[in-house]
């Protein structure tokens, strides 16, 4: 079978999907490349700071790498603004729910809302409310989103910083997206369905 035969998904056999199952199981696996390239990318986007976000990310990562975090951490802090060209009003969502499949609840939550917890450094300059993020002060992960937010993103636009190239980076974007897919049964929060 070269493509599937039918044209609405009600009328698939049960032999189309395990083909578009095997097709897709094989794509699955290039993620890394893609995100890599994607990545590069982002060298010529949102332009105003000091430092592209491809050199924001380089530099987030390098802080979370120098400061003592694990790898995935790392490739979290790498990817965590990968968001801001396709969904800029939302650019947190997008790059946790890209990270998802391959990250602890933890991880996935700090990037989710990073973006929350980073407006305490402008919002007020914008007639905002720059402790929105106290609305999340009761959660486990609240702790650990404020620190990744200052130690690392917030102090992350110096053009002068000693960053990492993305060669240094890209054996751990190839592990943490090697690893076993959780599968795209849990809801965007991380929770299983019941049944």
């Amino acid at each position: 079978m070269h493509v599937v035969g039918f044209t609405r998904m009600e009328d698939g056999t049960k032999e189309e999907y395990e083909f578009l199952h095997g097709l897709e199981v094989a794509y699955a696996r290039g993620i890394a490349d893609r995100v890599l390239d994607y990545f590069r990318g982002l060298e010529n986007t949102f332009e105003g700071y000091a430092v592209t976000r491809q050199e924001h990310g380089l530099q987030t990562a390098t802080r979370a790498l120098r400061d003592g975090a694990d790898e995935e951490m790392v490739v979290a802090a790498l990817l965590h603004d990968i968001g801001d060209a396709l969904a800029p009003c939302n650019h947190s969502e997008f790059a946790a729910a890209l990270l998802r499949p391959y990250v602890s609840d933890r991880t996935y939550w700090i990037i989710k809302y990073h973006g929350v917890f980073q407006a305490f450094y402008y919002a007020h300059h914008l007639g905002g409310d720059r402790n929105e993020r106290d609305r999340y002060r009761d959660h486990p992960n609240y702790q650990a989103t404020v620190d990744f937010c200052e130690r690392w993103d917030q102090a992350s636009f110096d053009p002068d910083y000693d960053t990492l190239p993305l060669d240094h980076f890209e054996p751990m974007v190839r592990r943490i997206f090697a690893r076993e897919p959780f599968g795209s049964w849990r809801d965007s929060d991380g929770a299983t369905p019941p049944g």
